[in-house]
């Protein structure tokens, strides 16, 4: 019996292991988008190498953007091109689609996001909000465990003495 529970306990693991890295594998894309999520108005860059190494042009389409010209990289074998996403695009996930000569078609995928509104909170900040209560209540405490720390550093002083 025990041996049965040890086997399944390990068939188990092995497909909660093998699983997850087959499904990311079937997921990845001969494209690569950069950034993946974008404001309206950001520039996105595409990039691809399915398309081989001798290939020196590729067309694009992007559902918000329009068309994407991916030419040879300077840096890269592949080929590259960018693309600004429009003002007026709203939130959601949108297809690119690239074409290259002569029969190869691929997609991928980015995603616009809506922008912050106003400022980013952080940090210390001031005590700007606060009222005078709220002051008083956060000095006592602070006060309270100064002096409570006080307390318990002349007890420990005073017990070490006595030994």
């Amino acid at each position: 019996m025990r041996t049965v529970r040890i086997l399944a306990c390990g068939a188990l693991t092995l497909c909660a292991l093998g699983l997850p890295s087959a499904a990311a594998s079937a997921d990845e894309s001969d494209v690569s988008v950069s950034p993946q999520r974008a404001f309206p108005g950001s520039t996105i860059t595409v990039s691809t190498e399915v398309c081989g190494p001798d290939a020196t042009y590729a067309k694009g389409q992007a559902e918000a953007g329009g068309q994407i010209n991916l030419l040879e990289g300077q840096d890269s074998d592949g080929l590259v091109g960018d693309f600004t996403v429009p003002e007026t695009a709203e939130e959601g996930v949108y297809t690119i689609t690239v074409k290259c000569p002569p029969r190869t078609r691929v997609e991928t995928s980015f995603e616009v996001v809506s922008r912050p509104e106003g400022a980013v909170r952080g940090g210390f900040g001031g005590t700007e909000g606060l009222n005078g209560t709220q002051v008083a209540v956060g000095s006592l405490l602070l006060a309270g465990a100064a002096a409570g720390s006080v307390v318990s550093m002349r007890r420990r002083r005073f017990a070490g003495a006595a030994s």
